[in-house]
């Protein structure tokens, strides 16, 4: 009998399936298309059990719509640009060029040996030129549609590493890797203008009927739609060219608690002020350090300065509103200033208790609980706009109303009192794109002193990074870099500069869908081939991008087909989406001297203490990998121990796909045992003879009952019940007694059923029970309904509301045939101890109940 030996046969048919260009997907009229995809990785330099899991998931549907006779396109590539190139260059000394293809190439190297059904001749880098090169051809094209823009806006900037950082790269008020305090700066930036497509991208998210719903949800809380109030209070002494403050509301119910209005350091007036007052300009600039995160506002240190102006109150004559410059209120939100009601908003009553300002009630619970309000030192009173409560000071006078009700009532008097209007806003604000870095795309734009703003002519695309650039000084490398910045304006020919500003990586990612379908295309998209090819048909990615990097990429669809590269039908361009949990792994950690945990690598420990050692560890269970708790698994050594099936095969059964799984290393091994017995198995059966065709209809039933199952779990991305039922349908063949042929044409099923999960023992498998072909592209098994039906069924008998004895009748038999069984079963006879019953109910098909 021959041995599994997983190295020699993965190696094998790998080798085979690549010789004959089994997964190049090329356009096939004659075929329906199937494209998935998952969301492609960034090269940071090793893969990891998590990769594994998500590409093998893609790699199960891509498989099984091949063998059920669609035409694939399953592709990937790499997320290339981004900082962690960068910093990696300031580290060592290197270029982020070639620290970033070395890792691709070394990831690349991972992940072929898992067997994965990709066609690698579409792969690319965002960061190769023939890409970033279109990706500018689609940021001309977007600027000729208005669809692209320049303005002044306020960033956090890096005073240290001389860039602007995203929210979530502020920290407590410092730059994440600098430690400098950030400060808030106005800059020119570039946008792309995503806020025209608020209401269009938040309706569109009911169409998406194979999307989570969690996702849905956090999309459509992202995109923010929201009634309100848009108005405006006059100053009472006019300055500086200012009469009025304006705000939006979402909460006029509230306007009769409001005790100050506050603007933001960037106010326009705040800034007229700034200019000649120094206490002013000292105090925005205090202002303007620190973190601009929701999180960083609404737990960081509220700060104000009284501007000595005051505003009226347009209902509440003879009380006017002080205004305070505060750092809490961004301009980036709404006009950048607000009305503060202390008395049901966290933020206002922290303001209004540190700088003694009144806290009023606009409205109290509707069911008195006896909890302080606000103004008599309770928390402030926020409930659910849903949630009825009684107002003390609303619009419709004192009554009891839900937030969402009063809300609409204050607008309609606001409105019919000449006072402001009911508008309807989104919090989603313009995307900018713009990034003070070198390692991006840079940005296709000119700067003529005569013609402005000129972009490239395409002809000249792409505007290739030059090569010779250093890190040895902080800031853009491309700033210092005369003979790359310095350009003839493609206008006029006369000196000019261009753009150092790169692409933000998200937009990197936010086409890549589009551009798999023809990557060698000379424009951004081949048309027909984007016809053919659009939707993804199926994407797989993490929930950690369900909002920005899903929102991009929906808005870049919507751009690319006003630009002519995209069909209208991929104006959603993921028709369905599986967000799939993470791979866990204990946390093994010992203390030092100073009582800090130092982490050990898995396979430094054994039966919890160290190897080296014999030191008990502290163990943390079912922990998201880290590096940097050393909680990883190398694939590579998984890979050379039990071979890439056994990988594929734990990472599927453990759990449902959308949960966490926990890598361990007693679940791998039982995975490698199991599929060393299904080889032991078919290899028996290959050399079998014999048996009992008596048994050939049993073992048939069984076989197409897997066939059904599988099938459906695999279409429901029901991984772990497929392989559930695969486990069942193995020990059935182990001890069937039926002849041999039909054993080896249920080995032969089982192979075909393995094949999405376990490819390459399948093909083994397939081969040795004289399967002609690949596995991998023969047509799908189809369960036969004639070994589906059920004969009998089997009816729990209830005697008096209590389960105590079944019987398995034919599904045709007569109701008083049953009734007879159920009288002569032992258990009803000892019941009516010779009796006859009060009631006897046979429920057909389901249940029979006795009352004695």
């Amino acid at each position: 009998m021959s041995r599994y030996t997983a190295a020699e046969i993965e190696a094998k048919w790998q080798a085979a399936w690549d010789e004959a260009g089994l997964f190049t997907a090329r356009r096939d009229e004659s075929r329906p298309k199937y494209y998935v995809l998952e969301m492609f990785p960034y090269p940071s330099g090793r893969i990891h059990m998590g990769h594994v899991r998500n590409y093998t998931m893609g790699d199960v549907i891509a498989r099984h719509k091949l063998a059920t006779g669609h035409n694939v396109l399953h592709p990937m590539g790499w997320d290339a640009f981004g900082m962690p190139a960068e910093n990696a260059a300031m580290a060592s000394g290197g270029h982020p060029k070639e620290w970033t293809y070395n890792n691709i190439a070394d990831m690349r190297a991972q992940m072929k040996p898992l067997g994965l059904s990709i066609d690698w001749s579409r792969e690319f880098a965002t960061c190769d030129p023939e890409y970033y090169g279109q990706q500018q051809a689609l940021f001309i094209d977007m600027l000729d549609k208005g669809l692209v823009y320049r303005k002044n806006a306020v960033v956090n900037w890096d005073p240290v590493d001389m860039t602007v950082l995203a929210n979530e790269q502020v920290i407590d008020g410092k730059g994440w890797r600098s430690g400098a305090d950030v400060e808030r700066r106005e800059l020119t930036q570039w946008f792309f203008r995503i806020s025209e497509y608020s209401d269009e991208l938040l309706a569109a998210l009911d169409g998406l009927d194979d999307w989570p719903a969690k996702v849905k949800l956090m999309q459509a809380n992202w995109i923010g739609r929201s009634r309100g109030l848009e108005m405006a209070f006059g100053l009472t002494e006019p300055t500086h060219g200012h009469d009025r403050i304006e705000v939006y509301t979402t909460r006029p119910d509230t306007l009769l608690g409001a005790s100050f209005i506050g603007i933001s350091p960037d106010h326009p007036l705040a800034r007229a002020l700034e200019s000649e007052r120094a206490d002013v300009a000292a105090f925005c600039a205090e202002a303007r350090r620190g973190g601009t995160t929701e999180e960083a506002l609404e737990t960081g240190e509220k700060l104000g300065f009284d501007t000595g102006l005051t505003v009226r109150h347009p209902f509440d004559q003879g009380r006017d509103l002080p205004v305070w410059i505060a750092n809490f209120v961004l301009m980036d939100y709404g006009t950048g200033a607000i009305f503060g009601c202390p008395a049901h908003d966290g933020r206002d009553l922290d303001f209004a208790r540190k700088y003694d300002l009144p806290v009023i009630s606009t409205f109290a619970p509707a069911n008195d609980d006896g909890q302080a309000l606000a103004e008599d030192g309770g928390p402030a009173f926020v409930p659910p706009k849903t949630e009825p409560v009684i107002y003390i000071r609303g619009f419709a006078g004192d009554t009891e109303q839900t937030g969402e009700q009063a809300i609409d009532a204050a607008i309609d008097f606001c409105e019919a009192n000449g006072v402001g209007r009911g508008v309807t806003r989104f919090r989603l604000r313009d995307w900018g794109l713009s990034r003070q870095r070198y390692w991006g795309t840079p940005i296709p734009i000119v700067h003529c002193e005569d013609c402005g703003a000129v972009p490239e002519k395409k002809e000249n695309l792409p505007v290739r990074l030059p090569d010779d650039v250093s890190f040895d000084v902080p800031g853009n490398p491309l700033d210092r870099h005369p003979t790359w910045r310095d350009a003839p304006c493609p206008r006029c020919g006369k000196a000019a500069r261009r753009e150092t500003d790169t692409m933000d990586t998200f937009v990197d990612s936010s086409w890549y869908f589009a551009r798999f379908t023809s990557p060698r295309a000379e424009t951004p998209t081949d048309l027909a081939e984007a016809e053919y090819w659009m939707n993804v048909d199926q994407y797989i990615g993490g929930i950690e991008h369900a909002i920005l990097h899903l929102l991009y990429s929906r808005f870049f669809a919507r751009a690319m087909q006003v630009t002519g590269h995209l069909p209208e039908k991929a104006i959603e361009p993921f028709n369905a989406l599986f967000t799939q949990g993470m791979v866990t792994h204990e946390i093994y950690q010992t203390r030092d001297a100073n009582g800090r945990p130092v982490y050990h690598l898995p396979e430094s420990v054994e039966d919890g203490a160290l190897k080296a050692t014999g030191e008990t560890v502290e163990i943390i269970p079912s922990a998201k990998m880290s590096k940097s708790k050393k909680n990883v698994v190398d694939p590579d050594a998984i890979l050379a121990q039990y071979g890439a099936d056994t990988a594929r095969w734990f990472v599927l059964s453990d759990s449902p796909p959308e949960r966490d799984v926990e890598w361990t290393a007693a679940g791998a091994e039982a995975a490698h045992k199991h599929l060393a017995r299904v080889w032991r198995i078919a290899d028996e059966i290959a050399e079998a003879t014999g048996g009992d065709a008596a048994a050939d209809e049993d073992l048939m039933r069984q076989l197409h009952r897997a066939i059904r199952d599988v099938t459906l779990g695999l279409e429901s991305f029901g991984f772990n019940a497929a392989i559930a039922k695969l486990y069942a349908f193995t020990s059935v063949l182990s001890k069937s007694k039926a002849s041999a042929e039909t054993r080896r044409e249920a080995a032969r099923v089982l192979a075909q059923l393995m094949s999405p999960m376990t490819p390459h023992l399948a093909e083994e498998i397939w081969t040795r029970l004289g399967g002609e072909g690949f596995v991998a592209d023969t047509p799908w098994p189809v369960a036969e309904e004639r070994f589906l039906v059920e004969d009998s069924v089997t009816l729990p008998i209830q005697i008096n509301g209590k389960r105590r004895s079944e019987i398995s009748v034919p599904k045709a038999m007569e109701k008083a045939e049953i009734e007879a069984l159920v009288l002569a079963d032992e258990a009803v006879a000892k019941a009516l101890d010779g009796g006859s019953p009060k009631k006897l109910i046979v429920v057909p098909g389901r249940i029979v109940n006795v009352v004695v």
